[in-house]
């Protein structure tokens, strides 16, 4: 089935900047379908990045958009989801972006189950800023800050957000577009934090430092090595090793952050004009 594409870009921000074998097109393309799946007005989506290879995202899109500092995007949709709470905040970041400059935004905004959806492109590398190894580099690999290999070991993204609390929490590769599009348009749709990692490829500079300078060597190894929660939860630890876990892993709808500040705000208002009419006046709330 044909789609139109053009109608959520911006024609004059083309040709893109992403190294050719780059798998970040095919994150944004899933992205792009999942909200034309949820029928929102273009003017009610916000789309916000920080810096990174995937960030220049928000330039290319057709909504509104806000291309922000190094690991400061939650931060920035946060501020923006309070101030108009009827907008549909979408924030796409990197592995570095997300994990290492921006990590405290990340699980505290997950910790406020604030009502924002993370596209997180995690490609194992600081690929926009000198190939330097991100939280999420596996053990071993190289990078420039790495060159006898990462001795740290890789955050679990999947874990570390559920843990922190988000109401969702999602991960497939770019080798499963339609699987990816899917779990997004889920995403989109749930109130609350909600955060899919959207494992791609860098061959140009984590692919030719790990010797796969070959895009579609990547793309093998996310068919290959891929595997699906359910049956990865009868594997044994050495089984899983190396593997993708993919699938949905957290779908827990609760209140988000908007409605329990709404709330609040309401009792607040209630019990200050309370206050009032007992004859305490504003005074009154001082020291109490």
């Amino acid at each position: 089935m044909a789609f139109d594409y053009e109608q959520y870009i911006r024609p004059s921000t083309f040709p893109h900047i992403w190294c050719p074998g780059c798998g970040n097109g095919i994150v944004v393309k899933a992205l792009i379908r999942a909200i034309h799946k949820m029928g929102w007005s273009k003017d009610d989506v916000v789309v916000v990045s920080g810096i990174g290879c995937s960030s220049r995202t928000s330039g290319y899109l057709d909504f509104n958009t806000l291309h922000t500092t190094h690991g400061r995007a939650i931060a920035f949709a946060t501020g923006i989801k309070i101030a108009k709470p009827r907008l549909h905040v979408i924030v796409v970041t990197g592995d570095g972006d997300a994990l290492a400059i921006g990590g405290n935004h990340l699980i505290h905004a997950a910790r406020r189950n604030m009502d924002l959806t993370v596209i997180l492109f995690n490609n194992s590398i600081y690929a926009m800023t000198g190939g330097q190894y991100s939280p999420a580099t596996p053990e071993g690999k190289m990078a420039s800050t790495a060159p006898y290999g990462q001795v740290e070991p890789n955050f679990d993204i999947v874990r570390l957000t559920e843990g922190a609390g988000a109401s969702f929490v999602a991960r497939s590769t770019v080798y499963h577009a339609a699987q990816l599009e899917g779990y997004i348009a889920k995403a989109l749709d749930r109130e609350g934090f909600s955060l899919v990692e959207a494992v791609t490829q860098c061959p140009t500079v984590y692919g030719r430092r790990n010797r796969t300078p070959n895009p579609v060597t990547f793309l093998e190894h996310f068919k290959k090595d891929s595997v699906p929660r359910e049956k990865a939860e009868k594997m044994t630890d050495e089984e899983r090793e190396g593997k993708i876990i993919t699938g949905i892993f957290v779908d827990h709808p609760r209140i988000g952050f908007i409605e329990r500040y709404r709330k609040m705000s309401e009792r607040a208002s209630e019990v200050r004009k309370r206050r009032y009419i007992q004859g305490s006046g504003p005074k009154s709330e001082v020291g109490n």
